[in-house]
């Protein structure tokens, strides 16, 4: 009697698609995508590695396929850094969410519903942020921060004005010599505003500046100064810097990269600096992003104290750069909608309350214990990261799991991001809701169980 092959016992290509959640899937994911799934699951079985039975591989297909047709996955960020520019910053808010799918299907962006005609794009984004920064006359949103403070330079220390040709001239930046930052990734202020056409002219040294430093630099081609807050870092000791204040009665205009996004005061951090208080102070007009404090997309944010601050912001949108820069309507949606919905996520996470997240702790590491897992609830300490508040520590809460702990959670679904301190594995709560406690149990759980 002959014995069938077991690899002559693998399920079709095309019996295995019509399975109904297969199809499904495929719907969902796209047919490529879950074909390519279905050759890794026969693949497997002809191999041994699974039954050659048709449910076996169903069954094999379903477990490979991702939650979504991208190679992004999901990641609980328990490290204790509210803003982790690894894991994309700021999570968005559900009312940001929820613009975001409302605009991926078409919308009014860029059209006047009550004439048919052509309307002013992101008109309602710029309302939301000039509703929360009143003091700001003009605003305008380009795709990140770095593209906000190029622009400012393009428009306005190259001669392009009103979107005609530049002229020959490159104008200077003052800009003092400790405000010539690197941020993350190798990226350099200097590098940036000299990659415009401008040109630099640094004062003071680099712990100590002077209002006199700067009235000595200005001269007929000096376009503006500029202030750069030194996001993360910090400089101690014997040092000095101009404020905003004094420098407005320069005859230039002054302009603040404030960095983090951070509209108006938080008393957590009095030393960052914000949109709301620079204008107050006499800032021309001020540059931040919008993924970080502000708790949004990512986003470059222009805002233009009245008279001529108005006047630049203006100038900026007519660049002829300003198209390569404009934001998407996804953008706009998330934007918008962190504006005027709920407190975003990152300023919750912010507000926290320490004993709040202890109490938290204590719950998930009683619960993991029960399940026999070695877990331990710790105080931590938090930090804002991305680029905001330096040396700013915030009292937070953790669970303690044995080292090894740390590369399974990584490999999990969703996958978790803890720190390693000490030689254990700490899953600090401050970044993450309430709402995550039960995910992240199950995930420790099921890490546990594969051990």
């Amino acid at each position: 009697m002959s014995v069938v092959d077991p690899r002559r016992r693998v399920p079709r290509t095309d019996a295995v698609l019509a399975e109904p959640q297969v199809a499904a899937a495929s719907a969902r994911l796209g047919r490529g995508l879950v074909k390519a799934a279905v050759a890794a699951a026969q693949e497997r079985a002809r191999r041994g590695e699974l039954p050659a039975e048709h449910d076996a591989v169903v069954e094999a297909v379903l477990d490979a396929l991702p939650s979504a047709a991208t190679g992004l996955r999901p990641v609980l960020n328990a490290t204790g850094v509210l803003l982790h520019t690894n894991l994309g910053r700021a999570p968005l808010s559900q009312a940001a969410r929820a613009a975001l799918d409302l605009a991926a299907g078409t919308c009014d962006v860029e059209l006047d519903l009550a004439t048919g005609g052509r309307g002013s794009r992101g008109a309602s984004a710029i309302e939301a942020l000039l509703a929360a920064v009143p003091g700001a006359a003009a605003a305008h949103l380009v795709n990140n921060g770095a593209a906000a403070l190029a622009m400012a330079a393009m428009a306005l220390a190259t001669g392009t004005v009103d979107g005609r040709s530049p002229d020959a001239v490159r104008r200077e930046i003052v800009i003092a010599r400790g405000e010539l930052v690197e941020i993350g990734d190798g990226f350099r202020i200097p590098e940036l505003l000299t990659a415009t056409g401008a040109r630099l002219r640094e004062v003071g040294t680099t712990n100590r500046v002077r209002r006199d430093d700067y009235a000595a630099a200005i001269g007929e081609q000096t376009a503006f100064v500029l202030k750069v807050h030194p996001s993360n870092f910090r400089i101690t000791g014997f040092t000095r810097s101009a404020g905003i204040e004094e420098l407005t009665g320069l005859g230039v205009p002054v302009v603040e990269d404030i960095g983090s996004g951070l509209l108006a005061p938080h008393p957590l951090l009095p030393d960052e600096p914000d949109a709301a208080t620079a204008l107050a102070q006499g800032a021309t007009l001020v540059t931040a992003s919008g993924d970080k404090l502000l708790g949004g997309p990512q986003a470059g944010l222009l805002l233009g104290a009245p008279g001529e601050g108005a006047e630049l912001v203006q100038r900026i949108r007519r660049h002829p750069l300003a198209r390569a820069m404009r934001v998407d309507k996804l953008t706009l949606a998330a934007f918008e909608a962190t504006l005027r919905g709920p407190v975003p996520p990152t300023r919750v996470a912010l507000d926290a309350d320490a004993g709040a997240l202890r109490a938290r702790a204590q719950r998930l590491a009683a619960r993991l214990v029960a399940h026999g897992v070695d877990a331990t609830a710790v105080d931590s300490v938090a930090t804002v990261g991305g680029g905001g508040a330096p040396g700013v520590t915030l009292p937070s809460a953790a669970v303690a799991l044995p080292e090894r702990f740390a590369a399974a959670l990584r490999a999990g679904d969703p996958a978790v991001l803890g720190r390693l301190e000490h030689g254990r594995c700490l899953l600090d709560l401050r970044a993450l809701t309430p709402e995550a406690d039960e995910e992240l149990a199950a995930a420790v759980l099921k890490a546990h169980h594969a051990d």
